[in-house]
């Protein structure tokens, strides 16, 4: 049998909509077990709150994943990387399993999970470079939705499934069980996942050099700073030497890596020929090429600013949705709003968006979707000053007053539409993040945009408690909306010609 006919009879590989699925999937589930479940999990066992707020290093590595995004790019194959991380998830997972009945489970699986979450941020780049390598322009816009819907269906799956099997049949049920469904979608990848790229060099190239260690250090001492810098924080918090909610220990750390990004790609932008011609001499063009190459493009202010400032109204709107219908008095309703109607919208909205865009473009498309969006910000405002007096009466009452049914259906539908919209713009940005990757750096540049983008929850988080404080939902809401327009505005100025994007894409 020639090597033409094995292939012929080979297993046929898995369709765009199935894989996009499957791998997306995988990539949620680790990270709602690592950043969700695990909560969960150490509050089960006795863990104080202190130590529960120390897991918000489990976020540290997808932060920080930009910095060997470059080296996915350079080593092996987007492919070989995901089904990699997959099958050492699921061992990790497994390990998790036998560790939970043990008296020394807590220490354990927290520093299991926290080596977890470096793996599962390579996975996440991985999946994120695959789907831009296999995929041509108009299928990353057209299979956006199966990946939205997928990885919310695993954080749904990993936040209430796996939780409440871990809470109610015992942990090692709940992790082996989670390690057993990665192992199985990593088998399906192996056999059925696609083959869409040949390797620049071959990854056992990066295992016997000095730069996996070097990355190895560079992590563990990011961890113990951040580590000292939590403590430090909760111990003058302790100690009454700044207030107990004061802003700066609530900041959330991915977010605030993030703001670091920002600052470094600005200076990246002034300096970029002398950093650039520093760093060759340094002997690592490539890795410096991948940041460079970010940077070095048309009207990339505008570009760095429109993915900054998109997403502040949608995100001081979700900040202070929540809040708003405990005040309302439905909190009791929440879940069901929020989980049974809010998320098969949302998975909507960006399944129709993805297609919208593959068929009449992202430059026709981006105007409308985006409206849509932030026009949510003014029905939630509209909605709070209709309903204020509930508000007013039910803030802070451990018994509220009934809203009554036409009020709850209208809050139902408001909300509804918010997530429907928000999906519409999460398609808009995850296609523009997209298009904006060159060939030879797609996984670095997809994360780059993505921690750029993790930048908007840090500095509309902060701002939307104080702005709601001070003038009351209603008013609050249509701020964050007033705040949207000049992201909006900034649609003026970036590139969307597809025509300019296509050879950046293959």
């Amino acid at each position: 049998m020639t090597a033409t006919e094995k292939k012929i009879s080979g297993p046929k590989p898995a369709i765009p909509q199935v894989w996009a699925f499957t791998t997306y999937f995988c990539e949620g589930l680790p990270y709602s077990i690592i950043r969700t479940v695990s909560t969960v999990f150490f509050r089960d066992n006795g863990v104080s709150l202190e130590g529960i707020g120390l897991t918000s290093l489990f976020g540290l590595p997808w932060a920080l994943k930009f910095l060997w995004a470059p080296h996915v790019d350079r080593y092996g194959t987007k492919r070989q990387w995901l089904l990699i991380m997959q099958i050492l998830l699921a061992g990790l997972l497994l390990t998790a399993a036998a560790l939970a009945p043990l008296p020394q489970a807590t220490p354990l699986i927290g520093m299991a999970f926290f080596v977890g979450s470096f793996l599962a941020a390579t996975h996440d780049i991985a999946i994120d470079g695959y789907y831009l390598e296999t995929l041509d322009t108009a299928g990353q816009a057209r299979f956006v939705g199966y990946r939205v819907m997928a990885y919310r269906i695993a954080m749904m799956a990993g936040a209430g499934i796996i939780a409440t099997i871990g809470t109610t049949s015992g942990w090692p049920v709940a992790f082996g069980g989670s390690a057993l469904i990665l192992a199985l979608f990593s088998v399906y990848h192996l056999r059925y996942l696609p083959r869409s790229e040949a390797a620049r060099l071959p990854l056992t190239l990066l295992l016997p050099t000095a730069k996996a260690g070097r990355l190895l250090r560079l992590a563990v001492v990011a961890a113990l700073f951040m580590v000292a810098l939590r403590l430090l924080g909760q111990t003058i918090t302790r100690q009454g030497l700044l207030p107990r909610h004061g802003f700066l220990l609530n900041i959330d750390l991915t977010a605030l890596i993030s703001m670091l990004l920002v600052t470094a790609l600005m200076v990246i932008g002034f300096k970029r020929r002398k950093i650039k011609k520093w760093l060759r001499h340094k002997g690592n063009a490539f890795f410096s090429e991948a940041f460079f190459s970010f940077m070095d493009r048309e009207k990339i202010g505008p570009i760095l600013a429109f993915i900054v400032l998109i997403r502040t109204g949608e995100y001081m709107l979700s900040s202070m949705v929540a809040p708003f219908m405990v005040d309302l008095g439905i909190k009791k309703h929440y879940g069901w709003i929020s989980g049974g109607v809010g998320l098969p919208f949302s998975i909507i909205g960006a399944m129709l968006g993805g297609w919208l865009i593959s068929k009449y473009s992202l430059k026709k498309m981006i105007w409308p979707l985006l409206l849509a969006q932030n026009f949510t910000n003014l029905a939630y405002m509209f909605l709070a000053l209709k309903l204020k007096d509930f508000v007013l009466l039910n803030t802070g009452n451990s018994i509220p007053a009934a809203i009554g049914g036409n009020n709850l259906l209208a809050v139902v539908c408001v909300h509804a539409f918010d997530q429907f919209a928000g999906g519409l713009g999460t398609a808009v940005l995850m296609v523009f993040l997209m298009r904006l990757c060159q060939p030879r750096f797609k996984a670095a540049h997809y994360a780059i945009g993505t921690g750029l983008m993790s930048f908007s929850g840090l500095y509309a988080g902060v701002l939307s408690g104080f702005l709601a404080a001070w003038a009351g939902y209603g008013y609050f809401f249509g701020i964050s909306f007033l705040l949207s327009l000049p992201g909006m505005g900034l649609i003026l100025f970036i590139p969307l010609a597809e025509d300019q994007q296509k050879e950046a894409l293959r």
